[in-house]
């Protein structure tokens, strides 16, 4: 298992990622997005990964309408997401995130599955020329449930599970059911907790996610990738140790028999 950490896209990037490299982690899940994360110097960045003896993992900015069902929108989201694996490949990753896409008008609200599906082909397809693996992050209904993904993973060639604990807790179905019916299709992991409520990305234990239970469900499946500890907080003392809390508790559940 490898454990990493989201850069936050409001802060400095290349300070950030020296400060994850600093704590000790084994690489950032870097998140292309703006204000201060949309530009990325691939020279700069390698120099500080470097240094900061960290690998990458690929997150897009998950505001992109890719499926809106006008195609020169579409095209300048594939456009972007072109530049994005272009970079991630620079950077030495294997995996880019993607996260569904809910921008559609009112009237076409049934047919989002499809929306998505017609639009990650050539996605999929796209990354993959690039060397990487695309993901796919469950996260509200209709992308909340296992029945969703086996469509997407059937219909979309090369496609694979980008598994959010946090947002499992949200939503259909639970984190468990996922890894027992796609486990060996889960190629990345974000843990964070939260009340049920909403999306808080708060450390692990802090809210009611079971976390003994899912730890033992993504090793059951076989899972020892990446964990990203997708955790937030205003200010940055804080937030390494809510960070050093989470992943001290993951790896005590991670190494107790199951």
């Amino acid at each position: 298992m490898y454990i990493g950490v989201m850069n936050d896209p409001a802060k400095p990037v290349y300070e950030e990622v020296l400060a994850i490299g600093r704590a000790g982690y084994d690489f950032v899940d870097l998140t292309i997005e703006g204000p201060n994360a949309r530009e990325i110097s691939v020279d700069r960045m390698l120099s500080t990964l470097e240094q900061g003896h960290l690998f990458v993992v690929g997150h897009t900015d998950p505001c992109l309408p890719y499926a809106y069902p006008i195609p020169s929108v579409r095209e300048v989201c594939f456009r972007e997401l072109e530049r994005c694996a272009q970079l991630f490949t620079a950077l030495g990753a294997r995996i880019m995130n993607i996260h569904p896409c809910y921008a559609c008008p009112p009237k076409m609200r049934l047919a989002l599955v499809e929306l998505n599906i017609t639009a990650l082909k050539s996605i999929v397809a796209m990354a993959d020329s690039y060397g990487l693996t695309v993901v796919f992050e469950n996260y509200k209904a209709p992308f909340d449930r296992v029945a969703t993904f086996q469509i997407l993973l059937q219909e979309v060639p090369g496609l694979q599970v980008h598994l959010d604990f946090g947002h499992a807790n949200l939503g259909k179905n639970a984190a468990e059911d996922f890894c027992r019916r796609l486990g060996s299709q889960i190629k990345h992991v974000h843990f964070s907790d939260n009340r049920s409520i909403g999306d808080d990305h708060i450390p692990l234990g802090a809210g009611n996610i079971d976390w003994r239970s899912s730890v033992n469900a993504l090793k059951a499946c076989g899972y020892d990738g990446t964990v990203t500890l997708e955790i937030f907080a205003n200010e940055s003392a804080v937030f390494f140790q809510y960070l050093d809390v989470s992943r001290r508790f993951l790896l005590d559940l991670w190494n107790r028999p199951g």
